[in-house]
């Protein structure tokens, strides 16, 4: 069956009323994640993880709300960048520049507009991008052995600290954290208890659903508490939208290139949407006539809007057909489709194709909705901003303890999201990124598994590891994903931190 065939069927999916709903849903509670500053598409994911199960919903359901949250905070982290030059997360900084001037001038809703029709333009275009690459990459990868995957699984662990990680050193320790969590348990090869102190609890391993929400969410409650245990932010006027289809057209280039990069930049390991979004943004300044970059032009809001809803969308390309996150949020929408008993990789588009295209084709849908919900309620998410944490925070908490809780009626899962949490917060305040842990935790057993599948087939031969083009290759881009960092990083992370200093002299 051809991908247009497959596609359609999708569509059939997306467009039930079931889907719509869980589509507009995840848009709206993914919007106000996004603007809220620091909470960021990964933890917005993280909370609402448990309220998917609690709901009891259906693999596509619950897949279909988690992206629709995902595309809706990669909207929304626009909107404090704007409005009060807060990026919602790293890669809507760069919206920053532009956006925050054009406030300044008056021009508030046209650059809150703008955005939200490049992030439209970069989301469509990178999902079209999904639906070429991703059916060519899953075949592809039925090619793939064992030792090719534990190959692949290296470098996804060696390009996780991306082009502008700050210490690869921290990147490897966590990822390690997380492999030797994913140890505990009954070993399925020989039925060896490993670090299960015979309590009845652990024999089936740490479940990284609980380890998700601790790490992300309540982590991110105590960092709430600490920064904002008082009032919300402050109340922003906008003006009137006075916005031209002239004003549309000048800004359509700028979408496009930003949106092909973007997806680039998602697909590609190790790159990421805070690099997409800054590539667009440097390379709208050169290849358009001067305007006034950094002085509130609308292709500086445009073109980083793009990139970043772009590479949002291109992350889910490695994620769905070889089953390596391409970014922190595709590692937690990993784990939620792990826990829902399907396992990523080229065949999910062979043993789960409704739920694939359904969801894919619910990318477009939710697009479409998010567009339509950004320009006319504007104002409301705005007013959202000014909410104090003090009354947000037993929401999301009470979200995320009902919702382990329903996994496994265990109150013991309770205090293993409050120690993770700890754990989060502690880790966090040392710069220990967190995504290699959960990455580490949901690639473990699979890593090891391949591990030793390979080294039974070669009777115990480790050069097996290196015995194909496929796995070398795959090994050179391993240890590229390991150096790059260290030689070109300290370049691009001046160049971001230029541009930064640059939004806070606005």
């Amino acid at each position: 069956m051809d991908t247009m065939s497959l596609l359609m069927q999708g569509f059939a999916v997306a467009l039930t009323p079931e889907s719509i709903m869980f589509a507009i849903i995840g848009a709206i509670l993914g919007t106000l994640i996004g603007a809220l500053p620091g909470l960021g598409p990964a933890n917005g994911v993280a909370i609402l993880i448990p309220l998917a199960f609690s709901l009891g919903l259906s693999p596509t359901s619950s897949l279909i709300l988690l992206t629709s949250v995902y595309a809706g905070a990669m909207y929304g982290g626009r909107i404090s960048s704007i409005l009060l030059n807060i990026p919602g997360d790293e890669p809507a900084m760069m919206t920053c520049l532009d956006g925050y001037p054009m406030a300044l001038k008056g021009k508030a809703a046209e650059a809150l507009a703008i955005s939200a029709i490049a992030s439209f333009i970069g989301s469509f275009i990178a999902t079209i991008g999904l639906v070429i690459l991703a059916p060519i990459l899953a075949k592809f990868a039925l090619k793939f052995g064992p030792s090719e995957y534990f190959a692949l699984f290296a470098l996804a662990f060696a390009t996780l600290g991306g082009i502008t990680g700050k210490n690869q050193f921290k990147t490897l320790m966590a990822a390690a954290i997380g492999l030797m969590i994913a140890t505990v348990g009954i070993d399925i090869s020989t039925g060896v208890q490993r670090f299960t102190f015979n309590t009845l609890e652990l024999f089936e391993g740490v479940d990284f659903i609980i380890a998700i929400v601790g790490l992300f969410a309540i982590s991110e409650l105590l960092f709430f508490l600490e920064r904002h245990a008082g009032d919300g932010l402050k109340q922003v006027a906008i003006n009137k939208l006075k916005l031209s289809p002239k004003d549309i057209i000048k800004v359509l280039p700028a979408s496009f290139r930003g949106a092909v990069l973007g997806f680039v930049a998602g697909v590609l390991p190790g790159a990421g949407a805070s690099l997409g979004s800054f590539i667009s943004y440097t390379l709208e300044k050169r290849v358009s006539d001067k305007g006034e970059f950094g002085k509130g032009d609308p292709r500086g809001v445009a073109a980083p809007e793009a990139g970043n809803n772009g590479a949002a969308s291109g992350a889910l390309v490695p994620m769905l057909t070889l089953g390596v996150p391409g970014s922190g949020t595709t590692a937690v929408l990993l784990a939620m489709l792990i826990s829902l008993n399907i396992s990523p990789g080229p065949m999910l588009f062979q043993q789960n194709a409704d739920l694939v295209w359904g969801v894919i084709a619910a990318m477009f849908v939710g697009n479409l909705v998010l567009l339509l919900l950004n320009i006319p309620m504007v104002g409301i998410f705005v007013k959202l901003l000014s909410i104090p944490p003090k009354y947000l925070m037993p929401i999301v908490t009470l979200i995320a303890s009902v919702g382990i809780y329903s996994v496994s009626h265990s109150a013991l899962d309770l205090y293993f999201m409050i120690g993770f949490g700890v754990l989060g917060y502690i880790f966090r305040k040392v710069d220990i990124p967190l995504v290699p842990i959960i990455l580490g935790m949901l690639l473990g057993p699979e890593m090891e598994k391949s591990l030793r599948h390979a080294l039974v087939l070669s009777d115990g031969d480790w050069s097996v590891l290196f015995n194909s083009g496929l796995s070398i290759g795959l090994w050179t881009v391993a240890i590229l994903g390991l150096v790059l960092p260290i030689v070109v990083g300290p370049i691009v992370r001046a160049k971001m931190k230029k541009s930064k200093d640059a939004v806070k002299d606005v």
